[in-house]
């Protein structure tokens, strides 16, 4: 993992939920349900903003 890769890491649901314009409440219930692509490390959630922004544009299209 390069230097680019480990900056572009949000950790934590509600960073998550600024990022894909969500509330804590659908973002922890999306990633829950794995609807996400994100992993649980210990008790936090970390997710690619990358990933995150192809998965909606994805979506959308």
């Amino acid at each position: 993992m390069d230097n680019e890769e480990s900056l572009d890491l949000v950790w934590g649901a509600e960073a998550i939920a600024k990022v894909i314009a969500r509330t804590p409440t659908q973002t922890h219930y999306l990633l829950r349900t794995g609807k996400l692509p994100a992993k649980q490390v210990g008790e936090r959630w970390v997710a690619s903003r990358r990933k995150l922004v192809s998965f909606f544009l994805e979506d959308a299209a």
